[in-house]
C-alpha cells in the first residue's frame, strides 16, 4: 500500500479531501422471505459495460445496464483507477460480476431468481453524493423488476 508521504501532492490532496465521516449507521432489512424465493440483482462498482456501450470517463458517476441474459464474457472494463489491478477481471469476469456463480446459485435452488437488468457504475474519485441521482434511478429500476435483494460488488 502507498503512503500518502509518497504521492505527488495533487494526488495526495485529492485523496484527503474524500477523508469524511461516516454516512451514518447501516440500514438493515429484515427479509421477507427466504433467499430461494428472492429475486436478486447484481450491482458492481468495476465500470463494468458492453463493447457497444459508451465507456466511463474519468469521474463518471453514470451507470450501465447489464443484460441478465448476455453473456458475462462480452463484458469490458473502463475503470479509470491506475490504482486497481485488472489481472483478475480479465481472467474471470466473476471476480467483480459474479453473474455465472449465481446462475449457479437458481440452478441449485440457493437463490429464487436474477433480475433481468442487473447494473454498473464507476467507483473511483468521485463523493457519495454524485451517485444520489444515479442510484435513485436503478432503485426504481430494480422495484419494476421486482429484485428483493441486491449482490454488490465494490471495486
Amino acid at each position: 500500500m502507498v503512503r500518502l508521504s509518497d504521492l505527488p501532492d495533487y494526488e495526495r490532496d485529492h485523496l484527503l479531501s474524500k477523508n469524511m465521516p461516516p454516512l451514518g449507521p447501516p440500514v438493515w432489512t429484515t427479509p421477507t422471505k427466504p433467499l430461494n424465493q428472492m429475486r436478486v440483482a447484481l450491482i458492481t462498482t468495476a465500470g463494468l459495460h458492453y463493447r457497444d456501450d459508451q465507456a466511463f470517463d474519468f469521474a463518471d458517476a453514470t451507470f450501465r445496464p447489464l443484460d441478465g441474459g448476455e453473456s458475462p464474457d462480452n463484458l469490458i472494463m473502463s475503470h479509470s483507477s491506475v490504482n486497481f489491478d485488472k489481472t483478475g477481471f480479465t481472467e474471470d469476469v466473476n471476480v467483480v460480476f459474479p453473474l455465472t456463480r449465481f446462475h449457479e446459485l437458481v440452478n441449485q435452488g440457493t437463490v429464487g431468481s436474477l433480475a433481468k437488468v442487473h447494473y454498473s457504475f464507476m467507483g473511483a474519485g468521485l463523493l457519495p453524493q454524485a451517485y444520489e441521482s444515479g442510484a435513485s434511478q436503478v432503485a426504481g429500476m430494480l422495484k419494476q423488476d421486482k429484485v428483493d435483494a441486491v449482490f454488490l460488488t465494490p471495486v
